[in-house]
């Protein structure tokens, strides 16, 4: 009978453990939705509250205050923006850390203008008194280019833009393997007529 019984709670045991990971992914998933809809009605109390309190902001300092007067001045850049969450993955380090790559696609009002951009925010989160918070988000750019232009290489940015430089898919350690040996190949790829 033991044997029954140490079986049965084992079998309890990773049930629990499949549900923990799976209210844990539903709540980082929900940490980007939470984000991208804090980030467009410029709700920065409820965006600050996404991110631990002792969140690091490099050369600016730590903390939430720290990371508010960063998002004053990015988030005065643009009258309206729209940032559409299209893809999430997530991978556990262990029970209460986890990394992850969200797909964003974010559409700024500058001015007289509409930019798009393709993103893939570099994630790290950690679980804190039960709950999930981002300790750093870290967004890379496919390409940026106004909405009725077509973005074009090798900045894929558009005339006029002073953001970063576009540096996905270079980021990805698959992508230089995949090319590599093909460089021919992939200059052909990315040589657009003028």
């Amino acid at each position: 009978m033991t044997g029954a019984c140490d079986e049965l709670l084992g079998r309890v045991e990773q049930l629990e453990a499949r549900l923990e990971r799976v209210e844990s992914v539903q709540s980082i998933e929900r940490l980007a939705q939470r984000y991208a809809l804090a980030a467009d009605a410029r709700d920065l109390e409820n965006l600050l509250l996404l991110f631990v309190d002792d969140v690091d902001c490099g050369r600016l300092g730590v903390g939430r205050d720290v990371l508010r007067s960063s998002y004053e001045v990015v988030h005065r850049q643009f009258y309206r923006t729209v940032h559409q969450v299209v893809g999430h993955t997530i991978e556990f380090v262990d029970p209460d850390h986890a990394t992850g790559k969200v797909l964003m696609r974010a559409e700024h009002e500058v001015a007289d203008r509409w930019i798009v951009a393709m993103l893939c925010m570099f994630d790290t989160y950690e679980r804190r008194g039960g709950e999930w918070f981002f300790v750093r988000r870290k967004p890379e750019s496919w390409y940026v280019t106004d909405y009725g232009v077509q973005p074009r290489g090798p900045d894929w940015r558009p005339e006029g833009w002073d953001g970063r430089t576009p540096r996905l898919p270079h980021l990805f350690s698959t992508w230089a393997t995949f090319w590599d040996g093909n460089e021919a190949r992939a200059a052909e790829l990315t040589d657009f007529p003028a």
